[in-house]
């Protein structure tokens, strides 16, 4: 379909770097790096957004006490909250909603590519175009791996690192969300769940970072 235009670059790139490393799973992380610093300016702005969100998280949920039973008051509030701090609070979607076409051609080229098929990584992982499997669950026939527990954790790492929303509700979800998710993951491709393993970590790193330097404003 119209994502041949991403997948048929990607899986390029992605020949390109098996050229030089002879080893599919290594050319996925070096395709990742790639592709994180080509969203790093969008991804930077983004957890910026956040790293404000995180900081007024706490006059959020003032106002939203104090206008409890006034719901159109404290979204006004909350709107002049954010233009005064001059915060997006969409921001931090944005650059999930730009990779997500990225995400899906990758996982065609996963799918589609029969170079990938039956190529190793290392150790225990030998097809990056199947699920990871050490251990199966018996009665569920759920293939049980090392990736995409890594994957878990990183997303639940990632939203400890975000702002918590002030709603109680949305909170718990908010925890619930990485785990709910993550259980997709066992069942993608191993080389799919690389590539959102090191993205992930790298966003992680990146975040921290921008998080460090709002707080030192903060403590200033």
């Amino acid at each position: 379909g119209f994502l041949i235009m991403l997948a048929a670059p990607l899986f390029w790139v992605l020949q390109t770097f098996h050229g030089f490393v002879g080893n599919w799973g290594v050319a996925i992380i070096l395709l990742t790096v790639l592709l994180k610093l080509i969203f790093f300016p969008l991804s930077a702005a983004s957890y910026r957004s956040m790293a404000k969100m995180k900081l007024v998280t706490p006059r959020l949920t003032k106002l939203r006490e104090q206008y409890a039973n006034d719901r159109m008051k404290m979204n006004q509030a909350m709107m002049e909250l954010y233009k005064q701090e001059k915060i997006n609070p969409l921001g931090g979607c944005l650059p999930i909603l730009v990779q997500i076409p990225v995400f899906i051609a990758l996982y065609w080229v996963l799918l589609a590519a029969v170079e990938l098929r039956h190529a190793p990584f290392y150790g225990w992982i030998t097809d990056l175009a199947s699920p990871e499997t050490l251990f199966t669950i018996p009665g569920i026939a759920m293939p049980v791996g090392v990736l995409p527990i890594a994957m878990m954790l990183s997303m639940i790492v990632q939203t400890k690192m975000n702002p918590a929303p002030p709603d109680p509700v949305q909170a718990k979800v908010m925890m619930i969300m990485p785990i709910a998710f993550s259980v997709m993951f066992f069942f993608f491709p191993s080389g799919l769940v690389l590539y959102w393993v090191v993205n992930n970590i790298l966003s992680i790193a990146q975040q921290w970072q921008i998080n460090r330097m709002f707080s030192g404003k903060k403590s200033a």
